[in-house]
């Protein structure tokens, strides 16, 4: 007996193919991204015994980015091939908590790496900075620390809300049809504005970083016209706002992603939100990328091991 298929059946099957398909591509190309540059970091640590002030913030980024990605890939797998397990308490809230602690791990500690560079790099006189800048390796530990303790409160407030919402929807779904969807807007809406009240300070640090490093740039190279010979605080300046500004893009996307997320959060599964994911999704990687080119240690070592790769390659 042959098995026979609505139209509308293979096209949600096709269709849940495809997302799992490229939902595996971006997270397994985003872990080993990250993975390349944990490993190169602990290796080097392991030789030297330290890690500066940029080892650290790299090191925290990539670790809180390796797990993001894996806990989307584990959620999606979970979600289209074994859906049955979301009815099961209280996974879909750890599934959220997690997710929402590393994607502001991720925000807030990429916003420390640009503040860094902003603080390190320009030329300011005033005090204040001054002062930031001669105090700023002992700073980062301690930024640091209170990005993971601010992802950590955003996670346990996610789990929560979540737990809480679901409770109130399993009660009155047997008594309307319409008031649990509202009900569960009214539990997030406390969620969404914590956490995009944290994201947008972050924004807008990384944003103040960009601005504060261009016009010290500009005003250095004011200064130095009258001189023929190179600076190299002016190179040091081009690099750091090239790292900075690649990253606002970035950053601007991915932000963007997130309110439309938060938005759409509650319609139903369509192609515009799976296509927001997907660029959501892309946006640490992409950005990793970044960073190990901006990187002379982090570079040369994937050009090197990219041309061993390739010479096994070839003797096969």
């Amino acid at each position: 007996m042959e098995a026979c298929y609505s139209p509308e059946k293979l096209n949600v099957t096709t269709y849940k193919a495809m997302v799992m398909a490229i939902i595996t591509l971006q997270t397994f190309a985003g872990m080993w991204i990250n993975a390349f540059i944990v490993s190169v970091l602990c290796i080097a640590w392991v030789r030297k015994k330290s890690f500066n002030s940029v080892e650290k913030i790299l090191l925290c980024l990539g670790c809180s980015r390796f797990w993001y990605m894996c806990i989307i890939w584990v959620y999606f797998f979970f979600k289209i091939i074994y859906h049955q397990c979301f009815s099961v308490q209280p996974l879909p809230q750890l599934f959220a908590a997690i997710e929402n602690f590393f994607s502001c791990a991720n925000f807030w500690v990429s916003a420390c790496l640009s503040v860094f560079y902003c603080i390190k790099i320009a030329n300011f006189r005033h005090i204040f900075f001054i002062y930031l800048k001669v105090k700023i390796d002992r700073i980062v530990p301690w930024l640091l620390w209170v990005s993971v303790l601010l992802s950590l409160i955003i996670g346990i407030l996610t789990y929560e809300i979540s737990d809480e919402a679901l409770c109130d929807f399993n009660c009155t779904t047997q008594n309307s049809f319409w008031k649990p969807n509202i009900r569960i807007d009214q539990h997030f809406f406390t969620l969404y504005f914590l956490a995009g009240f944290g994201f947008a300070i972050a924004f807008t640090a990384v944003i103040s970083s960009a601005l504060l490093l261009l016009f010290s740039l500009w005003r250095h190279k004011h200064k130095m016209q009258t001189k023929s010979v190179k600076d190299l605080s002016v190179d040091a300046h081009v690099k750091a706002m090239k790292s900075i500004l690649s990253f606002l893009v970035i950053y601007s996307i991915n932000f963007l992603c997130l309110v439309l997320r938060m938005i759409y959060s509650i319609k139903v599964e369509n192609g515009e939100k799976f296509l927001i994911l997907v660029v959501q999704y892309a946006s640490p990687a992409v950005h990793s990328l970044i960073l190990i080119f901006s990187n002379p240690k982090l570079e040369k070592t994937l050009l090197r091991t990219l041309s061993w790769v390739k010479c096994k390659i070839c003797m096969r």
